[in-house]
């Protein structure tokens, strides 16, 4: 074989080798790109994992400041490894946290919406999911500070469509004073699971909250060693074994649901 041909046949195999990989790697993530509007016309954007029609599809909601790919890219493959489907969506609230960016409020060009006015996104996004006929399993809605609060929200006033949510440092001060899940928590009959790291604990608003959480029936976790938000789950950004945070937050999703992949 002269030089020539081996470089044309190296080029071949090497064409054959990326686009296997590609295939690969589209079939194990199953990824697909997805938007839809809110009741008041706001384009949300997101992305759609699929294991299996009849498996349990959590939503996935980002942090204040945040997106979606960005916070949840080191969550989603362990979710997904474990047979869920998965939607995650860019907030009309978040921004460039953990890199990446907000693919929804990258289209405005200014923003005018609070913190309470991202529930639309989040009943969008259940919305979205009841539409489609690809689905057939229950639904969690998982939430982070401020989508926390939000999810419990959409939990409380979805109690029919979604089985269980967890709320990762539910925010409830400031801008999330006219929409904190304190009433929510106090009416709802369905398994909502409160995730913080041991540090908030003290903070006073937190203790009030957790107490309500307890007197209403539902189960928090305090994480010996962890970070605001979701990324308590992220062994990078705690600094510490997250493996203890990852079984409750499994043990929850199977009990609720009964699924076991």
């Amino acid at each position: 074989m002269n030089r020539k041909t081996f470089k044309i046949v190296t080029q071949a195999l090497l064409v054959v080798l990326i686009f296997s990989c590609t295939v690969k790697q589209g079939d194990e993530k199953k990824l697909k790109e997805v938007s839809f509007l809110t009741s008041d016309s706001v384009k949300i954007f997101g992305n759609l994992y699929i294991e299996n029609s009849g498996s349990p599809l959590i939503l996935l909601f980002h942090q204040g400041g945040s997106n979606s790919r960005a916070e949840y890219n080191p969550i989603i493959p362990k979710l997904h490894k474990e047979g869920y489907n998965i939607l995650a969506i860019d907030q009309r609230l978040g921004g460039q946290t953990y890199g990446m960016y907000n693919r929804t409020i990258a289209k405005f060009k200014t923003n005018p919406h609070t913190y309470c006015d991202a529930y639309k996104d989040l009943e969008a996004a259940l919305n979205y999911v009841k539409s489609s006929s690809q689905f057939s399993g229950d639904i969690i809605a998982w939430g982070s500070s401020y989508s926390g609060t939000l999810a419990i929200q959409l939990g409380a006033k979805n109690d029919s469509l979604i089985k269980g949510v967890i709320a990762f440092s539910p925010a409830s001060g400031g801008p999330m004073a006219p929409c904190k899940p304190d009433e929510y928590l106090k009416n709802m009959e369905m398994p909502v699971l409160v995730v913080r790291p041991k540090s908030e604990a003290e903070i006073e608003s937190v203790k009030d909250q957790l107490r309500i959480v307890n007197e209403s029936g539902h189960q928090f976790y305090l994480a010996e060693n962890g970070v605001h938000g979701s990324s308590l789950l992220v062994q990078k950004r705690v600094g510490h074994d997250v493996e203890e945070s990852w079984n409750v937050i499994l043990d929850f999703i199977s009990e609720t649901t009964g699924y076991n992949n």
